[in-house]
């Protein structure tokens, strides 16, 4: 208190930004492409927050920053605005889909828990400015805060996630499966299933999966499925361009960068009417009712025959690129500044 009480609140007309302290739980893929982009216009400091060991670094770089720039709206961006308003800086927190929402029926969402609902509160009204990652995350934000949040969508390397010329065929889903909370969130279940009734075709599971239940799928898939574990992106960008379909088939997605990294591949998108994913894939792809296993099958036949990856593609290009992210973060920070 003593810091907020010598240095003030942070105020609007600021002098420039200059300095970015990036703050985040875990260093994931997109995350890292922030860090790159930032980099580009800042001086930024990275500050990887484990828990209340990381008090101490986190304050001496946010006073040293003009502004505070944290991926997710839990517990360190919490901590992020308390520094910024203490030292007079900035604030900026990204949402980014579990930290702002509640769904008890899977269950999944930071917010179940009342605690971290009413510091999660607490701390997004108190930013300076609040940016959600779909307009789907964004309404899931605006459950939480009354205040403006704007959408500023995930970018895909359309240079690197690019199609090539040749056969296709099957159907391919990416996810990082831990535990059976995620096995449902991820639609892993309805998958499975999917794959059982078009026994014809093969199937392709992707990402990270624990020793426990990448024993566990591998029991409850028939033989059309194989099951790869993580990839390195040359691997996993070989697997999008092989396949025709990619099913995102997820009980909640704030975004779904693999689904939008396939269709820049030139896949075609079969989806989940659950979250952001809807509106991704736009006229581009196939929806079919979360759980519905035979609407997702018949969707499923469908985009097969289609074969219209082009538009899918064409899609991302013109909405969801890494170029379209990188001139609007810029700007909104330039704005802020």
């Amino acid at each position: 208190m003593g810091d907020c009480q010598r240095h003030g609140r942070a105020g609007n007309g600021l002098n420039m930004i200059r300095r970015i302290c990036l703050v985040f739980p875990h260093l994931s893929t997109f995350v890292e492409t922030d860090r790159q982009i930032l980099s580009e216009a800042f001086d930024v400091t990275a500050v990887e927050y484990r828990g209340k060991r990381d008090l101490a670094r986190l304050a001496v770089a946010i006073r040293r920053s003009d502004l505070s720039f944290s991926w997710f709206a839990l517990g360190h961006a919490a901590a992020s605005v308390m520094f910024s308003r203490c030292f007079a800086k900035q604030s900026v927190i990204v949402t980014g889909g579990w930290d702002v929402v509640a769904m008890p029926d899977v269950p999944y969402g930071a917010m179940l828990s009342p605690k971290q609902r009413g510091r999660t509160v607490r701390t997004l009204n108190r930013a300076t400015l609040v940016l959600a990652v779909s307009e789907a995350n964004r309404k899931e934000a605006l459950q939480w805060t009354a205040r403006d949040v704007l959408v500023v969508p995930l970018g895909v390397d359309t240079d690197f996630f690019s199609p090539v010329t040749g056969p296709r065929e099957g159907v391919i889903t990416v996810a990082s499966i831990t535990h059976g909370a995620t096995v449902r969130k991820k639609g892993l279940d309805v998958l499975l299933e999917t794959a059982r009734l078009l026994s014809d075709i093969p199937f392709v599971i992707a990402g990270p999966i624990s020793p426990e239940w990448s024993t566990r799928l591998r029991s409850m898939a028939p033989p059309n499925v194989r099951i790869t574990g993580w990839l390195q992106p040359e691997q996993l960008r070989r697997e999008y361009r092989n396949a025709k379909v990619y099913a995102q088939l997820s009980a909640h997605e704030s975004f779904g960068l693999a689904l939008a990294e396939a269709m820049s591949c030139g896949c075609v998108p079969v989806v989940s009417d659950r979250g952001s994913l809807p509106e991704v894939v736009g006229p581009t792809g196939t929806v079919a009712p979360y759980g519905d296993v035979a609407a997702t099958a018949r969707a499923t036949r469908q985009a097969l025959d289609s074969g219209d990856g082009v538009s899918a593609r064409e899609r991302i290009l013109q909405n969801y690129s890494l170029t379209l992210r990188r001139r609007r973060l810029l700007r909104l920070l330039e704005d802020v500044g």
